[in-house]
């Protein structure tokens, strides 16, 4: 059945060219969800091509209350892409350029619709990096990014995505063009607004432009890659390695279900035997990087690792990468539907989440696979479940992840570290802010969208 334009879609067009948008049935199809399960269609799609384009269909859209909920590239694992409300959706993926690549001042300057590893690429040639680096960094946005805040391995050493945002160009709900910030490291100039939108998930504006920070890259790195006999080995390597006064790069842990359906798909002999896996990567200097992966190397010969694999270039670093990337698609090779939460615990806490998860494993009948950033506490949590689909298997499995949420909160972690909130993660937004901190939420929300247009149905309604 196709649908019946709106009323107000010949307004709309007046506003903006008619080739920039669109109601083609597959079109509305495509750009109705995200990674995560749930979806609905829009009534419109838009592709913005400039701040002038959002401008416009932001003032038309404010003066008319048409919802809108901007899309990046579409990566989220939490809905939070899903245009719950109908209305337009409005893509930034025709503003894709790298506008400015400035090293002599350490930015660059970026539309949202650039793909990470494009702007990671860009940086490279000039002999400088972008830190961050999300696992689907080949496919989100720059936009996307920072509307989760999102992170990835490199968060140890390198702070997530806030940590490199330093101006933003951003079209709020009345098409007003507000700009913060700028190509400066230092600026204490009123309240912190990039702190405000970054992570916002495109309910307070719209991100038009964003300057970078950008850093000189590292001359080399080296990883290790671990077999330890049980996770309990592996945690408390984690905290061996930080209390003998390394920063890795990355720290990355991984467990036995994880295991077990990587040996699966990519054949057993890929992984020797053993119930964990970590990865420990180091970056800097040529002589400083050789002499630290030497010590690291004697200290998890010490803490009990069986098996220690030695990547000391870019190229042998990239290989154990590729296998660390696989993991996920391993796990969606069970068959199972994988609910990937993104908790956060204290580093302290790492072995006690995952015995937790191994007794709700077995109250529940529900496999859970744990790896991720060891780090900084954010291991993905992943309920692994058969036919969610089926509405009471669904009910089983969000009980199950209500006392995983539960668990965590009351372990003082967090229930998103990467991914936000979104639709998948609403249930549990009060208990995990508390109520002052939910109304404050409100407040600015208010401030910013006073007629509630903007990706309307998530976690403050």
């Amino acid at each position: 059945m196709i649908p019946t334009p709106p009323d107000w879609l010949a307004g709309l067009i007046s506003v903006i060219n008619g080739d920039k948008v669109s109601v083609s049935p597959s079109t509305l199809g495509d750009h109705s969800g995200d990674k995560w399960y749930a979806s609905h269609v829009p009534d419109v799609v838009v592709f913005a091509e400039s701040t002038a384009d959002v401008s416009a269909v932001m003032k038309y859209a404010n003066e008319n209350r048409i919802p809108v909920t901007t899309r990046g590239a579409g990566f989220g694992y939490v809905g939070g892409a899903v245009p719950v409300r109908g209305g337009i959706v409005l893509s930034t993926m025709r503003m894709n350029r790298i506008l400015g690549m400035h090293p002599e001042d350490g930015v660059a300057i970026v539309q949202p619709g650039v793909i990470t590893g494009d702007l990671q690429a860009a940086a490279h040639a000039v002999g400088w990096e972008y830190p961050p680096d999300p696992a689907s960094l080949k496919d989100c946005s720059i936009g996307g990014n920072i509307a989760t805040n999102a992170g990835g391995p490199r968060c140890l050493k390198y702070g997530v995505t806030r940590s490199y945002v330093l101006g933003l160009e951003v079209v709020l709900a009345s098409g007003e063009i507000l700009r913060t910030g700028g190509r400066l490291h230092k600026n204490k100039t009123g309240f912190d607004l990039i702190g405000s939108f970054t992570g916002s998930e495109g309910m307070l504006g719209i991100i038009t432009e964003a300057t970078l920070r950008i850093i000189p890259k590292p001359a080399s790195r080296a990883m290790l890659a671990a077999i330890f006999p049980e996770f309990e080995m592996a945690a408390a390597a984690v905290q061996a390695i930080l209390n003998a006064g390394h920063l890795p790069s990355a720290l990355e842990i991984t467990d036995t279900f994880t295991l077990a359906a990587a040996r699966k798909k990519l054949g057993a002999e890929t992984f020797p035997p053993g119930d964990a896996h970590l990865i420990v990567e180091i970056d800097g200097r040529p002589a400083a990087t050789l002499s630290e992966i030497e010590e690291l190397h004697q200290l998890l010969t010490t803490l009990g690792a069986t098996f220690i694999e030695r990547a000391p270039d870019e190229a042998s670093c990239e290989r154990i990468w590729k296998l660390r990337r696989e993991f996920s698609f391993s796990l969606r090779d069970t068959g199972l539907t994988k609910l990937n939460e993104d908790i956060v615990v204290p580093r302290s806490k790492l072995v006690e989440l995952v015995t937790f998860a191994r007794r709700l494993e077995q109250e529940t009948g529900i496999p859970i696979a744990c790896f991720g950033h060891a780090g900084d506490g954010n291991i993905h949590t992943n309920l692994m479940v058969r036919d969610y689909g089926d509405p009471e298997i669904r009910v089983h499995a969000d009980a199950a992840l209500d006392q995983l949420f539960r668990w965590i909160l009351a372990n003082d972690g967090a229930i998103t570290g990467e991914h936000g909130v979104g639709l998948a993660k609403k249930p549990w937004i009060r208990q995990a802010l508390g109520e002052t901190a939910f109304a404050t939420h409100k407040v600015l929300k208010n401030a910013f969208d006073p007629n509630g247009i903007l990706n309307p149905g998530k976690f403050l309604d």
